[in-house]
């Protein structure tokens, strides 16, 4: 089931109407109370979110999901495209961002793209590299026995690299993986993540290694 929470009647009915002709299950919102009393009763398997909506913005209510669901997908459908809007919306927790307008074809094929995604999430309890230790199901890194904030983008970027640990992962993939995204565009975005990652890590931002020209690995033994 995919959830679509759009105030405009014309988008909200041709995206509903294409997604079901596609064979998916999808139900659309004009009003974010509307959306909230749906999710209650049922989880949906993705999330369509504009931002400009009455009653509440999109950020707030992805704000919302992610403070209690960190897996489950969301995917911002928005005019605002700005790149300052794109990572405000992608580091809140968005697994992707598409600027109107789209095309149908291309949104069912991200939203297929990051269905894949979220099914080959594994299925751990954490980390433990001794200094550093991570718990994907809390959502949570700790650092020499305190608890270290990250954005959303910044804990997947983070819980990415332990999965894979001692192996270094090329900066398309963790582009792919993170925000869905390839391009030589974006790869600033990736050194600005690591980047901050580190310097909030502290010691332990030394775990993460850059292999020059390819990419990022976290070294050390971890007990998982």
């Amino acid at each position: 089931m995919i959830y679509l929470l759009e105030d405009d009647d014309s988008i909200r009915k041709l995206v509903i109407y294409a997604l079901e002709n596609q064979g998916f299950e999808a139900e659309g919102f004009e009003l974010p109370s509307l959306f909230w009393t749906a999710m209650e009763k049922k989880r949906p398997d993705l999330i369509l979110l504009d931002i400009m909506l009455p009653e509440e913005d999109g950020i707030s209510i992805l704000k919302k999901i992610r403070d209690t669901d960190s897996a489950l997908p969301v995917i911002m459908l928005t005019a605002k495209n700005t790149e300052f809007d794109r990572v405000e919306g992608l580091d809140n927790g968005a697994d992707d961002y598409i600027s109107k307008p789209f095309g149908i074809m291309e949104l069912t094929a991200r939203i297929r793209a990051v269905l894949r995604r979220s099914e080959h999430r594994p299925d751990v309890s954490g980390y433990d590299f001794g200094v550093l230790k991570i718990s994907p199901d809390r959502h949570e890194v700790i650092v020499n026995g305190n608890e270290v904030r990250l954005t959303y983008k910044e804990f997947q970027l983070l819980n990415l690299l332990a999965e894979n640990h001692g192996h270094v992962l090329p900066r398309e993939m963790l582009l792919e993986k993170v925000w869905g995204l390839g391009t030589e565009r974006e790869n600033r975005t990736l050194d600005v993540h690591i980047r901050t990652l580190r310097s909030k890590l502290g010691d332990a931002g030394e775990l993460i290694e850059t292999i020059r020209s390819v990419g990022y690995r976290l070294t050390g033994k971890a007990d998982d």
